[in-house]
Protein backbone atom coordinates (compact mmCIF):
# COMPACT_ATOMS: atom_id res chain seq x y z
CA UNK A 1 0.00 0.00 0.00
CA UNK A 2 1.41 3.45 -1.28
CA UNK A 3 1.31 6.00 1.53
CA UNK A 4 2.02 9.85 1.37
CA UNK A 5 4.11 9.80 3.92
CA UNK A 6 5.40 7.20 6.82
CA UNK A 7 4.38 9.30 9.76
CA UNK A 8 6.65 6.89 11.73
CA UNK A 9 10.07 8.58 12.23
CA UNK A 10 13.01 6.83 13.04
CA UNK A 11 15.93 6.91 14.88
CA UNK A 12 18.19 10.09 14.44
CA UNK A 13 15.20 11.35 12.12
CA UNK A 14 14.99 15.67 12.35
CA UNK A 15 11.58 16.53 11.27
CA UNK A 16 11.15 18.47 7.83
CA UNK A 17 10.63 21.84 9.50
CA UNK A 18 13.63 21.52 11.39
CA UNK A 19 15.99 20.97 8.68
CA UNK A 20 18.29 23.86 7.78
CA UNK A 21 20.12 24.92 4.71
CA UNK A 22 22.73 27.27 3.54
CA UNK A 23 21.12 30.04 3.06
CA UNK A 24 24.27 31.67 1.32
CA UNK A 25 24.40 29.16 -1.32
CA UNK A 26 23.75 29.39 -4.91
CA UNK A 27 23.27 25.92 -5.76
CA UNK A 28 19.99 25.33 -7.29
CA UNK A 29 19.11 22.33 -5.05
CA UNK A 30 18.99 24.21 -1.26
CA UNK A 31 16.63 26.57 -3.28
CA UNK A 32 14.62 23.80 -4.04
CA UNK A 33 14.69 21.77 -1.20
CA UNK A 34 13.55 24.96 1.05
CA UNK A 35 10.57 25.35 -1.57
CA UNK A 36 9.43 21.75 -0.79
CA UNK A 37 10.30 22.70 2.95
CA UNK A 38 7.52 25.46 2.70
CA UNK A 39 4.76 22.99 1.22
CA UNK A 40 5.49 20.65 3.85
CA UNK A 41 4.93 23.37 6.78
CA UNK A 42 2.04 25.18 4.95
CA UNK A 43 -0.72 22.08 6.21
CA UNK A 44 -3.30 24.17 3.54
CA UNK A 45 -0.90 23.85 0.87
CA UNK A 46 0.82 20.21 1.56
CA UNK A 47 -2.85 18.73 1.75
CA UNK A 48 -3.89 20.30 -1.92
CA UNK A 49 -0.78 18.75 -3.25
CA UNK A 50 -1.14 15.64 -1.52
CA UNK A 51 -4.47 15.20 -2.66
CA UNK A 52 -3.57 15.86 -6.40
CA UNK A 53 -0.82 13.42 -5.44
CA UNK A 54 -3.54 10.76 -4.63
CA UNK A 55 -5.83 11.66 -7.58
CA UNK A 56 -3.32 10.80 -9.89
CA UNK A 57 -0.90 8.24 -8.33
CA UNK A 58 -2.73 4.69 -7.26
CA UNK A 59 -2.80 4.32 -4.13
CA UNK A 60 -4.46 1.08 -3.78
CA UNK A 61 -5.13 0.13 0.18
CA UNK A 62 -6.17 -3.13 -0.78
CA UNK A 63 -2.84 -4.18 -2.18
CA UNK A 64 -0.29 -4.86 0.84
CA UNK A 65 2.37 -4.26 -2.00
CA UNK A 66 4.33 -1.45 -0.24
CA UNK A 67 5.58 1.75 -3.14
CA UNK A 68 7.37 4.69 -2.49
CA UNK A 69 5.72 7.52 -0.86
CA UNK A 70 4.49 10.39 -2.23
CA UNK A 71 6.59 12.58 -0.78
CA UNK A 72 8.99 11.03 -2.30
CA UNK A 73 8.41 10.77 -5.49
CA UNK A 74 7.39 14.32 -5.31
CA UNK A 75 10.97 15.50 -4.29
CA UNK A 76 12.86 12.73 -6.84
CA UNK A 77 10.44 14.33 -9.55
CA UNK A 78 11.17 17.83 -9.11
CA UNK A 79 14.63 17.31 -8.27
CA UNK A 80 15.66 15.75 -11.29
CA UNK A 81 13.79 18.45 -13.58
CA UNK A 82 14.96 21.06 -11.41
CA UNK A 83 18.96 19.82 -11.68
CA UNK A 84 17.90 18.48 -15.67
CA UNK A 85 19.98 15.18 -14.35
CA UNK A 86 19.86 11.45 -15.61
CA UNK A 87 18.70 8.46 -13.08
CA UNK A 88 22.32 7.63 -13.11
CA UNK A 89 23.22 11.31 -10.83
CA UNK A 90 19.64 11.28 -8.51
CA UNK A 91 21.16 8.06 -7.55
CA UNK A 92 24.22 9.35 -5.97
CA UNK A 93 22.24 12.62 -4.84
CA UNK A 94 19.50 10.17 -3.23
CA UNK A 95 22.17 7.68 -1.68
CA UNK A 96 25.04 10.10 -0.81
CA UNK A 97 23.41 13.74 -0.59
CA UNK A 98 23.32 14.51 3.22
CA UNK A 99 20.22 17.66 3.07
CA UNK A 100 18.27 15.64 0.51
CA UNK A 101 18.37 12.39 2.86
CA UNK A 102 17.23 13.97 5.58
CA UNK A 103 14.04 15.76 3.01
CA UNK A 104 13.18 11.92 2.41
CA UNK A 105 13.05 11.51 6.03
CA UNK A 106 16.09 9.06 6.36
CA UNK A 107 18.28 10.25 10.06
CA UNK A 108 22.00 9.48 10.17
CA UNK A 109 21.89 5.97 11.00
CA UNK A 110 19.61 4.78 8.56
CA UNK A 111 21.36 2.38 5.87
CA UNK A 112 18.56 2.69 3.39
CA UNK A 113 19.88 2.71 -0.15
CA UNK A 114 17.73 3.10 -3.15
CA UNK A 115 18.03 1.31 -6.34
CA UNK A 116 18.26 2.68 -9.85
CA UNK A 117 15.63 0.58 -11.17
CA UNK A 118 13.46 1.78 -7.62
CA UNK A 119 13.76 5.22 -9.09
CA UNK A 120 12.99 4.91 -12.65
CA UNK A 121 10.07 3.01 -11.69
CA UNK A 122 8.69 5.83 -9.40
CA UNK A 123 9.37 9.00 -10.64
CA UNK A 124 7.90 8.24 -14.00
CA UNK A 125 4.36 8.17 -12.28
CA UNK A 126 4.97 11.95 -11.93
CA UNK A 127 3.83 12.77 -14.95
CA UNK A 128 3.29 16.40 -16.96
CA UNK A 129 -0.65 16.53 -16.21
CA UNK A 130 0.74 16.10 -12.37
CA UNK A 131 3.55 18.60 -12.28
CA UNK A 132 1.18 20.73 -14.50
CA UNK A 133 -1.80 20.28 -11.46
CA UNK A 134 0.60 21.65 -8.67
CA UNK A 135 2.43 23.74 -9.88
CA UNK A 136 -1.16 25.65 -10.52
CA UNK A 137 -1.36 25.38 -6.47
CA UNK A 138 1.82 26.50 -5.62
CA UNK A 139 1.71 29.37 -7.81
CA UNK A 140 -1.91 30.46 -6.02
CA UNK A 141 -0.01 29.95 -2.75
CA UNK A 142 2.93 32.27 -4.12
CA UNK A 143 0.52 34.61 -5.01
CA UNK A 144 -1.18 34.38 -2.01
CA UNK A 145 2.61 35.47 -0.55
CA UNK A 146 3.80 38.18 -2.74
CA UNK A 147 0.84 39.37 -4.63
CA UNK A 148 -1.78 42.58 -3.38
CA UNK A 149 -5.47 41.37 -3.07
CA UNK A 150 -6.93 43.87 -6.04
CA UNK A 151 -3.29 43.54 -8.18
CA UNK A 152 -3.72 42.06 -11.54
CA UNK A 153 -1.21 39.44 -12.80
CA UNK A 154 1.09 40.71 -15.69
CA UNK A 155 2.78 38.04 -17.43
CA UNK A 156 5.31 37.38 -20.51
CA UNK A 157 6.44 35.27 -22.99
CA UNK A 158 9.28 34.01 -23.99
CA UNK A 159 10.79 30.77 -26.09
CA UNK A 160 13.84 28.98 -25.52
CA UNK A 161 15.55 25.86 -26.86
CA UNK A 162 16.69 22.71 -24.76
CA UNK A 163 18.81 20.90 -26.12
CA UNK A 164 19.59 17.30 -26.84
CA UNK A 165 21.73 14.81 -26.18
CA UNK A 166 22.87 14.78 -29.99
CA UNK A 167 26.12 14.97 -31.55
CA UNK A 168 26.39 17.62 -34.93
CA UNK A 169 24.47 15.35 -37.24
CA UNK A 170 25.71 14.38 -40.47
CA UNK A 171 24.50 11.59 -43.16
CA UNK A 172 27.34 9.47 -42.45
CA UNK A 173 27.43 10.28 -38.79
CA UNK A 174 23.39 8.77 -38.73
CA UNK A 175 24.18 5.38 -40.97
CA UNK A 176 27.18 4.71 -38.87
CA UNK A 177 24.72 4.70 -36.07
CA UNK A 178 21.92 3.02 -37.42
CA UNK A 179 23.67 0.50 -38.88
CA UNK A 180 25.74 -0.29 -35.83
CA UNK A 181 21.84 -0.75 -33.81
CA UNK A 182 20.31 -2.74 -36.82
CA UNK A 183 23.72 -5.05 -36.57
CA UNK A 184 23.41 -5.21 -32.65
CA UNK A 185 19.73 -6.29 -32.46
CA UNK A 186 19.60 -9.15 -34.97
CA UNK A 187 22.85 -10.21 -33.53
CA UNK A 188 21.12 -10.42 -30.15
CA UNK A 189 17.80 -11.88 -31.68
CA UNK A 190 19.38 -14.70 -33.68
CA UNK A 191 21.30 -15.62 -31.51
CA UNK A 192 18.52 -16.22 -29.19
CA UNK A 193 17.13 -18.35 -31.72
CA UNK A 194 20.37 -20.53 -31.87
CA UNK A 195 20.65 -18.61 -35.26
CA UNK A 196 24.60 -18.51 -36.84
CA UNK A 197 23.94 -15.34 -39.44
CA UNK A 198 25.59 -12.93 -37.37
CA UNK A 199 28.51 -14.96 -35.62
CA UNK A 200 31.03 -12.58 -36.93
CA UNK A 201 28.93 -9.00 -35.88
CA UNK A 202 32.10 -7.94 -34.27
CA UNK A 203 33.94 -8.43 -37.61
CA UNK A 204 31.41 -6.67 -39.73
CA UNK A 205 30.82 -3.67 -37.79
CA UNK A 206 35.11 -3.43 -37.31
CA UNK A 207 34.58 -2.96 -41.48
CA UNK A 208 31.97 -0.50 -41.32
CA UNK A 209 33.48 1.60 -39.51
CA UNK A 210 36.74 1.68 -41.07
CA UNK A 211 35.18 2.33 -44.55
CA UNK A 212 32.86 5.32 -42.11
CA UNK A 213 36.17 6.43 -41.13
CA UNK A 214 37.91 6.63 -44.53
CA UNK A 215 34.57 8.55 -45.74
CA UNK A 216 34.96 10.84 -43.04
CA UNK A 217 38.46 11.65 -43.06
CA UNK A 218 38.37 12.86 -46.80
CA UNK A 219 38.01 17.05 -47.20
CA UNK A 220 37.39 18.18 -50.52
CA UNK A 221 40.21 20.04 -51.78
CA UNK A 222 40.96 23.96 -51.57
CA UNK A 223 44.15 23.44 -54.44
CA UNK A 224 43.94 26.19 -57.47
CA UNK A 225 44.86 22.99 -59.42
CA UNK A 226 41.50 21.85 -61.06
CA UNK A 227 43.05 18.44 -62.07
CA UNK A 228 43.55 18.07 -58.21
CA UNK A 229 40.39 19.06 -56.92
CA UNK A 230 38.55 16.69 -59.67
CA UNK A 231 40.97 14.01 -58.52
CA UNK A 232 40.28 14.38 -55.06
CA UNK A 233 36.15 14.79 -55.32
CA UNK A 234 36.77 11.50 -57.19
CA UNK A 235 37.82 9.77 -53.99
CA UNK A 236 35.31 11.31 -51.68
CA UNK A 237 32.46 9.83 -54.35
CA UNK A 238 34.24 6.46 -54.06
CA UNK A 239 34.72 6.24 -50.65
CA UNK A 240 31.38 7.02 -50.39
CA UNK A 241 29.96 4.95 -52.94
CA UNK A 242 32.12 1.77 -51.11
CA UNK A 243 30.33 2.76 -47.36
CA UNK A 244 27.09 2.92 -48.64
CA UNK A 245 27.55 -0.10 -50.46
CA UNK A 246 29.10 -2.32 -47.92
CA UNK A 247 26.12 -0.21 -45.27
CA UNK A 248 23.29 -2.25 -47.87
CA UNK A 249 25.40 -5.73 -47.84
CA UNK A 250 24.32 -5.51 -44.01
CA UNK A 251 21.06 -3.97 -44.40
CA UNK A 252 19.84 -6.93 -47.15
CA UNK A 253 21.47 -9.39 -44.44
CA UNK A 254 19.53 -8.02 -41.87
CA UNK A 255 16.26 -8.07 -43.53
CA UNK A 256 17.04 -11.60 -44.04
CA UNK A 257 17.53 -11.96 -40.54
CA UNK A 258 13.85 -10.28 -39.95
CA UNK A 259 11.86 -12.39 -42.42
CA UNK A 260 13.60 -15.82 -40.64
CA UNK A 261 12.65 -14.75 -37.39
CA UNK A 262 8.92 -13.29 -38.41
CA UNK A 263 8.52 -16.65 -38.94
CA UNK A 264 9.91 -18.44 -35.66
CA UNK A 265 8.56 -15.81 -33.53
CA UNK A 266 5.69 -13.39 -34.89
CA UNK A 267 4.54 -12.31 -32.00
CA UNK A 268 7.94 -10.64 -30.81
CA UNK A 269 7.93 -7.20 -29.94
CA UNK A 270 11.37 -6.71 -30.93
CA UNK A 271 11.04 -7.41 -33.89
CA UNK A 272 10.01 -4.16 -34.55
CA UNK A 273 12.57 -2.37 -33.34
CA UNK A 274 14.87 -4.11 -35.85
CA UNK A 275 13.04 -2.86 -38.62
CA UNK A 276 13.51 0.07 -37.50
CA UNK A 277 17.09 0.18 -37.64
CA UNK A 278 16.84 -1.34 -40.95
CA UNK A 279 14.78 1.27 -42.42
CA UNK A 280 16.79 4.00 -40.54
CA UNK A 281 19.79 3.19 -42.08
CA UNK A 282 18.42 2.44 -45.68
CA UNK A 283 16.72 6.12 -45.64
CA UNK A 284 20.51 7.89 -44.80
CA UNK A 285 21.99 5.27 -47.41
CA UNK A 286 19.80 7.28 -50.08
CA UNK A 287 20.37 10.70 -48.73
CA UNK A 288 23.99 9.63 -49.19
CA UNK A 289 23.46 8.55 -52.83
CA UNK A 290 21.94 11.95 -53.88
CA UNK A 291 24.04 14.63 -51.91
CA UNK A 292 27.58 13.11 -52.99
CA UNK A 293 27.12 10.48 -55.68
CA UNK A 294 23.78 12.54 -57.40
CA UNK A 295 25.17 16.27 -56.25
CA UNK A 296 21.61 16.58 -54.90
CA UNK A 297 20.70 19.20 -52.71
CA UNK A 298 18.45 17.41 -49.71
CA UNK A 299 15.72 19.70 -48.82
CA UNK A 300 15.45 20.41 -45.03
CA UNK A 301 12.02 18.95 -44.19
CA UNK A 302 14.12 15.48 -45.25
CA UNK A 303 16.85 15.80 -42.80
CA UNK A 304 16.86 13.43 -39.28
CA UNK A 305 19.09 15.56 -37.04
CA UNK A 306 18.88 12.34 -34.34
CA UNK A 307 17.99 8.81 -34.47
CA UNK A 308 17.70 8.13 -30.75
CA UNK A 309 15.88 11.81 -30.05
CA UNK A 310 13.38 12.13 -33.31
CA UNK A 311 11.73 14.87 -31.70
CA UNK A 312 15.56 17.22 -32.70
CA UNK A 313 15.49 20.06 -34.50
CA UNK A 314 17.91 22.20 -36.24
CA UNK A 315 17.06 25.63 -34.64
CA UNK A 316 18.60 29.37 -35.21
CA UNK A 317 17.26 32.09 -33.10
CA UNK A 318 19.85 34.55 -34.24
CA UNK A 319 21.59 34.44 -31.29
CA UNK A 320 25.25 36.27 -31.19
CA UNK A 321 28.12 33.36 -31.35
CA UNK A 322 25.20 30.94 -31.60
CA UNK A 323 24.46 29.89 -35.35
CA UNK A 324 22.64 26.97 -34.68
CA UNK A 325 20.85 24.86 -31.61
CA UNK A 326 20.04 21.30 -31.44
CA UNK A 327 17.12 20.86 -29.62
CA UNK A 328 13.20 21.53 -29.23
CA UNK A 329 11.97 25.14 -28.27
CA UNK A 330 9.86 25.25 -24.93
CA UNK A 331 7.78 28.51 -24.79
CA UNK A 332 7.47 29.86 -20.84
CA UNK A 333 4.82 32.45 -19.53
CA UNK A 334 5.59 33.81 -16.14
CA UNK A 335 3.98 36.82 -14.00
CA UNK A 336 6.15 39.94 -12.34
CA UNK A 337 6.71 37.84 -9.55
CA UNK A 338 8.50 34.80 -11.33
CA UNK A 339 5.94 32.81 -11.29
CA UNK A 340 5.60 30.16 -14.48
CA UNK A 341 1.93 30.59 -15.19
CA UNK A 342 2.13 27.86 -18.41
CA UNK A 343 4.25 26.43 -20.67
CA UNK A 344 4.49 24.84 -23.91
CA UNK A 345 6.29 22.24 -25.82
CA UNK A 346 6.68 23.26 -29.92
CA UNK A 347 7.40 20.44 -31.64
CA UNK A 348 8.09 22.23 -35.26
CA UNK A 349 6.46 25.02 -34.19
CA UNK A 350 7.91 28.92 -34.28
CA UNK A 351 6.73 31.40 -31.88
CA UNK A 352 3.77 33.52 -33.72
CA UNK A 353 2.36 29.74 -33.91
CA UNK A 354 1.81 29.62 -30.22
CA UNK A 355 1.17 33.08 -29.10
CA UNK A 356 -2.71 32.34 -28.69
CA UNK A 357 -2.58 29.24 -27.25
CA UNK A 358 -0.26 29.96 -24.17
CA UNK A 359 -2.06 32.72 -22.98
CA UNK A 360 -5.54 31.00 -23.19
CA UNK A 361 -4.25 28.40 -21.60
CA UNK A 362 -2.66 30.82 -18.62
CA UNK A 363 -6.04 32.74 -18.50
CA UNK A 364 -8.16 29.18 -17.86
CA UNK A 365 -5.66 28.49 -15.34
CA UNK A 366 -5.54 32.18 -13.82
CA UNK A 367 -8.35 33.82 -14.64
CA UNK A 368 -7.20 37.27 -13.13
CA UNK A 369 -4.26 37.59 -15.63
CA UNK A 370 -5.12 40.72 -17.41
CA UNK A 371 -1.46 41.24 -19.51
CA UNK A 372 0.63 39.48 -21.54
CA UNK A 373 3.84 40.70 -23.31
CA UNK A 374 5.60 39.36 -26.58
CA UNK A 375 8.37 40.09 -28.61
CA UNK A 376 8.43 40.90 -32.12
CA UNK A 377 9.06 36.88 -33.14
CA UNK A 378 5.30 36.00 -31.86
CA UNK A 379 3.39 39.05 -33.77
CA UNK A 380 0.55 37.92 -36.29
CA UNK A 381 -2.24 40.18 -37.04
CA UNK A 382 -4.34 37.86 -36.23
CA UNK A 383 -2.75 37.10 -32.99
CA UNK A 384 -3.03 40.32 -32.27
CA UNK A 385 -7.00 40.32 -32.71
CA UNK A 386 -7.63 36.91 -30.62
CA UNK A 387 -5.60 37.62 -27.73
CA UNK A 388 -7.51 41.16 -27.49
CA UNK A 389 -10.55 39.34 -27.37
CA UNK A 390 -9.66 38.00 -23.65
CA UNK A 391 -7.17 40.16 -22.31
CA UNK A 392 -7.33 43.78 -21.34
CA UNK A 393 -3.95 44.41 -22.84
CA UNK A 394 -1.62 42.50 -25.31
CA UNK A 395 1.60 43.99 -25.97
CA UNK A 396 2.79 42.16 -29.27
CA UNK A 397 4.99 44.80 -30.88
CA UNK A 398 4.82 44.56 -35.08
CA UNK A 399 7.52 43.16 -37.33
CA UNK A 400 9.17 45.43 -40.10
CA UNK A 401 7.96 48.92 -40.78
CA UNK A 402 5.26 50.67 -38.46
CA UNK A 403 2.39 52.53 -39.87
CA UNK A 404 0.58 55.56 -38.04
CA UNK A 405 -1.73 53.00 -36.48
CA UNK A 406 0.83 50.79 -34.87
CA UNK A 407 2.56 54.10 -33.55
CA UNK A 408 -0.59 55.29 -32.16
CA UNK A 409 -1.37 51.98 -30.29
CA UNK A 410 2.40 51.91 -28.90
CA UNK A 411 1.90 55.39 -27.89
CA UNK A 412 -1.11 54.67 -26.23
CA UNK A 413 0.10 51.35 -24.36
CA UNK A 414 3.48 53.53 -23.08
CA UNK A 415 1.49 55.83 -21.49
CA UNK A 416 -0.92 53.20 -19.72
CA UNK A 417 2.34 51.93 -18.35
CA UNK A 418 3.80 55.33 -17.30
CA UNK A 419 0.17 55.88 -15.37
CA UNK A 420 0.60 52.02 -14.16
CA UNK A 421 3.67 52.73 -12.82
CA UNK A 422 2.91 56.26 -10.82
CA UNK A 423 -0.20 54.69 -9.31
CA UNK A 424 2.62 51.90 -7.96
Amino acid sequence: MRQTINSQMQLGEIDISAITFNLRSRDDIPRLLLALQYIWTNQELRVQVFQALEAMISTDRNNGRPGMDLWKILVFGTLRLVINCNYDRLLELANEHGSLRKMLGHGPYCEHQYKLQTLQDNIALFTPEILDKINQIVVKAGHLLVKKKEEPICARADSFVVKTNAHFPTDINLLRNAVRKMTDWATTLSCQQQESLWRQSRYLQEQHKKRFHKARNLKRSTSTNETLRDARQNDIEVAHADYVAYSQKLIRKAETTLNLLKIRTPGDGRLKELERWIKDADYQCQLIIRRVLNHESIPHNEKIFSLFERHTEWISKGKAGVPVELGLRVCVLQDQFGFTLHHLVMEKQTDDQVTVTIAEGAKQRFPEMSQVSYDRGFWSPENLEKLEVFLDRAILPKKGRWSEQDRSRDDTLSLSEQKGNIQR
